[in-house]
């Protein structure tokens, strides 16, 4: 893929939580980070060298507000998190009702914001102080412009995006109503026209050196596959974002995954099962793990999250009660990068459900998928009240 051209010293991790960097790595080889050993990721090879990639300096921050203090904050170059996926401009309609066949409406208010589910999720690794790279695609257009912006202001390092010419950028039309729920229309541009028929060796380079990846279903299953297989090379833990095409998933693609994270109605898409109540959900979850899927992070929404890993008892993680909710478009996306982002720092299964709830709940307070992802400390501070 061929990146537009963006100082790496310039642009990535410009978060307002800036990253402290230094020249060199250590000299130790690099390896992934220490994930939670209770979450066992399929490791088939050994890590590969770091191959001269310069990852940033963080500060470990404990999810447990209670443990932040100066004895526990680290400097330690930790690799990034890295979402493959798709960026839209999203065309954001604020209606009182849906409207009818055949029937016109008139819009309280419109506007267009970056969005699409793997710019939110990357937007949201930024916004949480985590080094993160989006690989994806735009158009040579204003709504390319706009989303690269959106992103590079959001701390997310675009070295990899690839700038097409015969295909426009994504874009959804997102019609949202007064109690913040939406229906979405979305229109696949780059992120479904114009990848190359194999990934270019700096794609698989950077995928392979990630702490953990994420996918979404808004990118061909073919390009999903063969960054799944990439990553899974290097034992580096991929989740695959249910959201999406609403078509059946490639065998290929579920045996290359580590964790689904689906909502309700995408569970039920992809088993043909009901999951109405908690009871429905274990049982199709029981089908994904025939299908070969051995860990199921299942997005409830007002009824909260569980985590589900075959042979073991599911983790249930209730909702954090926002005080107002004005749009639920990027909840998903927030939760399940949170998510990520405490999995790759080693927090337990519990913390990472709760960090991810947290983070969430402030999400559906603003308006917007990529301007409602939260930062750490906002995070930090709604998990400190709890």
């Amino acid at each position: 893929m061929r990146g537009i051209a963006i100082s790496p010293s310039n642009q990535c991790c410009s978060s307002p939580f800036q990253f402290q960097t230094q020249d060199t790595l250590p000299s130790q080889p690099y390896r992934t980070v220490n994930l939670n050993p209770l979450l066992q990721f399929n490791k088939k090879k050994k890590q590969n060298p770091s191959n001269g990639r310069r990852y940033p300096l963080v500060s470990k921050i404990s999810i447990n507000p209670s443990n932040n203090n100066n004895n526990n904050n680290t400097q330690t170059p930790i690799p990034p998190l890295v979402v493959f996926g798709s960026a839209n401009a999203d065309i954001y309609l604020e209606i009182n009702r849906l409207p009818k066949v055949g029937e016109t409406i008139s819009a309280n208010s419109g506007q267009t914001l970056a969005g699409g589910k793997g710019a939110n999720q990357a937007a949201c690794g930024g916004r949480l102080s985590y080094p993160t790279y989006f690989l994806g695609q735009v158009g040579d257009d204003a709504h390319g412009k706009l989303i690269s912006e959106s992103l590079q202001n959001g701390g997310v390092c675009l070295d990899y995006l690839n700038t097409v010419t015969d295909a426009p950028t994504g874009h959804a039309v997102v019609m949202l109503q007064p109690d913040g729920q939406n229906s979405i229309i979305i229109v696949g541009g780059a992120n479904m026209n114009c990848w190359p028929h194999t990934l270019s060796d700096q794609d698989f380079e950077v995928v392979r050196n990630a702490g953990i990846v994420l996918l979404q279903r808004e990118i061909p299953d073919s390009v999903n596959i063969q960054v799944a297989k990439a990553a899974r090379s290097t034992g580096v833990p991929v989740i695959l974002d249910a959201g999406g095409m609403d078509a059946p998933f490639p065998q290929e693609l579920l045996n290359s995954i580590d964790i689904l994270s689906p909502n309700e109605s995408e569970l039920g898409r992809l088993t043909g099962m009901a999951t109405e109540s908690f009871e429905q959900i274990t049982q199709a979850v029981v089908k994904c793990h025939k299908m070969g899927v051995k860990q199921v992070l299942v997005k409830l929404g007002a009824k909260g999250s569980a985590l589900f890993v075959e042979g073991e008892e599911p983790i249930k993680q209730p909702i954090i009660s926002a005080t107002k909710v004005l749009d639920t478009t990027g909840a998903g996306d927030t939760f399940t990068a949170a998510f990520a982002v405490a999995l790759v720092e080693g927090k337990s299964r519990n913390e990472c459900l709760k960090f991810a709830a947290a983070a969430a709940s402030l999400c559906v307070q603003v308006k917007g998928a990529i301007p409602s992802m939260p930062d750490r400390k906002s995070v930090l501070d709604l998990l400190q009240s709890h």
